[in-house]
């Protein structure tokens, strides 16, 4: 990682954005380094509760037996098998075998839309949550992950299609918590013109996440297009001055809770 991006986009976000928490960035990788590996929880748990420590600072690795979701490991690539009668678990159950999530109305549903989730292979490496200010030389952060209240989600949601033609520079694909942080916008990442994406509307991982608070997942080759255009943006307009008065309430109001 150039530290000097780094620093950069750490004093622009101080200034247009004052007061709003940093992004964590994630990358696969063999050496975990000296982050924090994560142990095996004890019985279930979500991966996107799992990794709140990564925001306050502490540099968290997993790999898969850190994991113990099904859709946690499907997602982060650790595995390429669906958890038994997965297509009734995520629809309307099966009695007496599973009861089911209802975010599907039939596991036919369910069974067209796996078809289109493509797998990708993480094994033998460790998957590294950072925060932005965290950062350095040795890092080669893949996705960039905010955690927002919605003044700041209109900020990055406008940066993220200020350099677009295309309407839809962000895209919000349905799938759990930690596909909208790291399956959907690593795949984003491969491509050549990445799209943004939107999320954490899963409700089982919103107990995860403060009230109030969605996620903009930037593959790093567009975030880094972001940070080179952000001083010739609306945000040095008199209209983001306003919007910036409200980031600094809501910032006041989230430290009250």
């Amino acid at each position: 990682m150039d530290i000097t991006i780094r620093d950069r986009f750490t004093a622009l976000w101080q200034q247009y954005f004052p007061g709003a928490g940093l992004p964590i960035t994630l990358e696969f990788r063999k050496e975990s380094g000296s982050s924090e590996k994560v142990p095996p929880p004890d019985g279930w748990r979500c991966l996107v509760c799992q990794i709140g420590r990564a925001r306050n600072g502490t540099t968290l690795a997993f790999d898969a037996r850190s994991i113990t979701c099904g859709g946690g490991l499907m997602y982060t690539g650790y595995s390429d098998k669906r958890p038994p009668n997965f297509r009734y678990f995520l629809s309307h159950g099966k009695p007496g075998v599973v009861e089911g999530e209802r975010y599907k109305r039939t596991p036919e549903l369910v069974d067209a839309w796996e078809r289109l989730i493509p797998a990708f292979p993480s094994q033998g490496k460790d998957l590294v949550f950072t925060r932005w200010d965290k950062l350095d030389e040795k890092d080669n952060p893949e996705v960039v992950i905010f955690f927002a209240r919605p003044e700041v989600m209109s900020g990055l949601f406008t940066l993220a299609n200020f350099d677009q033609s295309d309407p839809n520079g962000v895209i919000c694909p349905m799938g759990s918590g930690c596909s909208s942080i790291i399956y959907y916008p690593w795949l984003e990442q491969q491509k050549n013109d990445p799209k943004v994406v939107l999320g954490m509307f899963d409700p089982s991982a919103r107990p995860c996440v403060p009230v109030d608070v969605l996620t903009m997942a930037f593959p790093m080759k567009r975030f880094l297009k972001v940070i080179g255009y952000m001083e010739e943006s609306f945000l040095t307009t008199k209209t983001w001055d306003t919007v910036k008065k409200k980031i600094g309430r809501s910032v006041a109001l989230s430290k009250k809770k």
